[in-house]
């Protein structure tokens, strides 16, 4: 059998994705499982044991293309986020079989249809992802961590730019546009409080995460053999190796925590209180800690008129530094802890 898991989406879904194509794999051990990616994310699938190839998309193909790539012999798509345009690609390609979930008006383009509603936040992103399993009439079970793969050249090549920090080495991750941040100024504050410790840090990001970094906090530059700072310097490849080679990452809610969650490197993660960022369904499937503001959780986001508008900023740098430590230390399981 012949399938494909469709879910081109940010670098955290597709990563939660993942034990969906494990659970297949054990399951139909003879089946052969593609991806269907973001191309931005297709890096961080590539050499995953349980993929036989990752497929990428833009958003700006032409329909015929998108329904060209559906006719590549699939006998089976499974949509782990219902995008319409796909699901009807894959409904003109006649796919023999389309697993969505059913609540969607456009539900009726997929011929098996699981009913499970994702509004609730009461299970993790992983087990809904594996609930649709059900609709080729397997029972998957419970999800395990998702795992991400580096060659050696990859691993060696971080390690010989991390020689020169103290150990252990701590990524501070202060990108993400997705969720409600942490004001930057506390993630300089961070990096010099972890330095002054005795900690090497890697400073993460993507060039334009740089480019707010600098001009919101004034930072020009390590300046300091304790920091490397590798913001728009490097491919997303080399990102997961220095993370795979580092001991703890520090982050928002973003995609570099679920990488360092699928190489075993442990995390802490700084969650806000709105419901849809709940840590029940997005937390790091792995070992560390989740921070979270100790305020009402919130539907959304209603900015100043809120009277817990600092919510994050209640997260104090000491509480983050003692986190780490607490991480650094051993080998605690992913636990939340209200500050």
């Amino acid at each position: 059998m012949n399938v494909l898991l469709v879910r081109p989406d940010g670098i955290g879904d597709e990563i939660l994705c993942l034990p969906v194509a494990s659970a297949l794999r054990r399951l139909m051990p003879e089946a052969k499982i593609s991806f269907l990616s973001s191309a931005y994310a297709a890096p961080v699938l590539a050499r995953h044991p349980d993929l036989a190839s990752v497929l990428s998309l833009n958003g700006n193909e032409r329909f015929s293309d998108v329904v060209a790539l559906f006719r590549r012999g699939f006998d089976v798509a499974i949509f782990l986020k219902p995008f319409r345009r796909l699901m009807a690609a894959a409904f003109v390609a006649s796919v023999p079989v389309r697993v969505a979930t059913g609540y969607r008006w456009y539900s009726l383009l997929a011929n098996r249809r699981v009913y499970e509603h994702r509004s609730d936040f009461t299970r993790h992103e992983a087990a809904y992802n594996l609930g649709l399993l059900r609709g080729v009439g397997l029972e998957p079970g419970e999800p395990i961590r998702p795992q991400l793969f580096l060659t050696d050249d990859e691993r060696q090549g971080a390690a010989a730019r991390l020689k020169a920090l103290p150990s252990p080495c701590i990524v501070v991750h202060p990108g993400g546009f997705s969720s409600r941040q942490w004001k930057l100024h506390h993630y300089r504050d961070l990096m010099q409080r972890l330095i002054k410790e005795g900690y090497g840090v890697v400073l993460s990001g993507s060039q334009a995460e740089q480019d707010r970094f600098r001009a919101e906090t004034g930072w020009t530059g390590p300046g300091k053999e304790s920091i490397l700072d590798v913001m728009g310097a490097v491919t997303l490849r080399q990102l997961m190796a220095i993370i795979g080679e580092s001991q703890v990452l520090v982050s928002g809610s973003t995609g570099p925590a679920h990488i360092a969650a699928g190489l075993g490197v442990r995390t802490v993660s700084l969650f806000d209180p709105r419901r849809n960022q709940s840590p029940t369904r997005w937390q790091p499937l792995g070992q560390g800690i989740v921070l979270r503001p100790d305020v009402p959780t919130c539907e959304k986001c209603i900015y100043e008129a809120c009277p817990y508008w600092d919510c994050l900023d209640r997260i104090s740098v000491e509480d983050v530094v003692s986190r780490v430590r607490q991480v650094t230390a051993g080998s605690a399981e992913m636990a939340v802890v209200h500050v």
